[in-house]
């Protein structure tokens, strides 16, 4: 069994004995230095086992869990295969690694504020060229810090062993994998599901965005659970809605406007799980922190994620996955690997994905552990801290490539979305007797009214 795979099931209170009624498929492994299709896979794989705990629990029968390595890599970049339509542009034009005058420097500007914040530091620019010449002037660390202190989204280039020194590397890579707390005992709730769908009635309140938590909410729809998306008014995902939307309901809420806040406390007072991906203090901000939440529902399981951690100076930082890359030393390492002369980043956004299937799997173990004992719970998990996951594996010495996607790989159904018809991979995951299916299309952002 691999390291990343026990330390998963470790941090879920798993049973070891659990992994006897797993079964992985092996096909070839995407091209890394890291262990990304092991990662994918065992993570995918929690989600399954933490299924099959919740129904041994409620029907007296374990089922079995079977993962294909393959599709859980596939997965990990992208599910959606769109019929006659193209999904828009991933990047914005001026996103990604520059060269500073001491090292590489890494800008996130999809979102337009942060785009803005960059060009408040830099100034205004055109393309890519332009902004190359900007930062070139810049030392790396120093361009970092004045980027984020303007509100915007960077990341110097690091090593692991300088992020390991770094306040911040010491302190998230000191976290547990999953931080996982039980809430005060509780109201007793019947299960609502059924051994098909082993979470129908579970209401899932998602305030989470590009791009782990909606990984999180995507998986749990497709064991049944309704899914509800609150966006504020104005935000759009362009790049990542069809992709991200599956299965789920999408409304929006301004949680400053008083009126939208009341319905909001009645939609958090009636969820069973609550996903959110806000920065660690965001939620504070608003009024509704951790002791407001669990007052307003006691029952609630509470699950979060951040980009840096939960303690340490970052902790309130801005971040995605491309940036705890950077930091974490991972495009660093992958310079080396490949011998090139700038960073490499992961093949997909590995961090990202399995933060995502984890956050999933800690609130299905949350929720079997609420059928037990009528106690809530909560879940907090980082990016930063699913990278340490990644590097504690090692690096691959040899492995065989992938091999190509086929029309076979693709499901039957075509689904109907709001830019055009499009199928879907196979599902990755496999639970014997619950197969993962999603009721509804991949839907727009704001398309549906605020109500359960």
């Amino acid at each position: 069994m691999s390291h990343v795979l026990n330390s998963i099931v470790s941090a879920l209170g798993l049973a070891q004995d659990a992994l006897e009624h797993l079964h992985l498929h092996t096909a070839g492994a995407l091209p890394s230095t890291f262990e990304v299709t092991e990662l994918a896979s065992a993570s995918i794989a929690a989600t399954g086992l933490a299924i099959a705990d919740l129904l041994a629990g409620q029907t007296g029968t374990r089922p079995g869990v079977q993962v294909d390595r393959r599709l859980s890599s596939l997965w990990f970049a992208t599910s959606i295969r769109p019929q006659g339509w193209s999904l828009p542009p991933l990047w914005d034009a001026v996103a990604g690694d520059y060269p500073t005058r001491d090292g590489w420097i890494r800008l996130h500007t999809n979102a337009a504020h942060h785009r803005a914040a960059a060009e408040r530091v830099l100034g205004a620019v055109h393309d890519r060229d332009q902004m190359a010449r900007r930062v070139v002037e810049w030392e790396a660390e120093a361009l970092e810090t004045a980027v984020v202190a303007a509100g915007g989204c960077a990341a110097q280039m690091r090593s692991w062993q300088q992020w390991s020194a770094h306040p911040q590397g010491m302190a998230v890579n000191a976290e547990p994998l999953i931080d996982r707390k039980a809430g005060p005992a509780g109201e007793l709730k019947g299960w609502t599901g059924t051994a098909a769908q082993p979470l129908k009635g579970v209401r899932v309140l998602d305030l989470t965005r590009i791009l782990a938590g909606p990984v999180a909410s995507r998986l749990l729809a497709g064991f049944g659970a309704d899914v509800l998306r609150i966006d504020p008014p104005g935000w759009e995902e362009p790049s990542v809605v069809a992709e991200v939307t599956l299965g789920k309901r999408c409304a929006r809420l301004d949680l400053h406007a008083a009126e939208d806040r009341a319905v909001f406390e009645g939609l958090l007072a009636g969820a069973d799980i609550l996903l959110h991906g806000y920065r660690a203090d965001a939620l504070e901000r608003l009024g509704y922190g951790a002791e407001q939440r669990r007052r307003l529902n006691p029952g609630l399981i509470d699950v979060s994620l951040n980009a840096y951690g939960w303690s340490g100076p970052w902790q309130h930082r801005r971040g995605f996955d491309s940036l705890v890359q950077m930091s974490s030393g991972i495009a660093r390492e992958g310079m080396r690997w490949r011998q090139g002369e700038r960073p490499v980043p992961l093949p997909v956004q590995a961090l990202d994905h399995a933060t995502g299937y984890l956050m999933a799997a800690a609130a299905i173990r949350a929720l079997d552990e609420r059928l037990r004992s009528g106690c809530g719970g909560s879940a907090r998990l980082s990016l930063a801290r699913t990278a340490k996951l990644l590097v504690d594996q090692g690096t691959v010495i040899e492995d065989l490539p992938l091999a190509g996607e086929t029309e076979a790989d693709l499901a039957p159904a075509v689904e109907q979305t709001p830019w055009g018809p499009a199928r879907r991979l196979q599902a990755p995951l496999q639970v014997q007797g619950a197969p993962l299916v999603w009721a509804r299309g991949a839907c727009e952002l704001g398309s549906a009214e605020p109500r359960w």
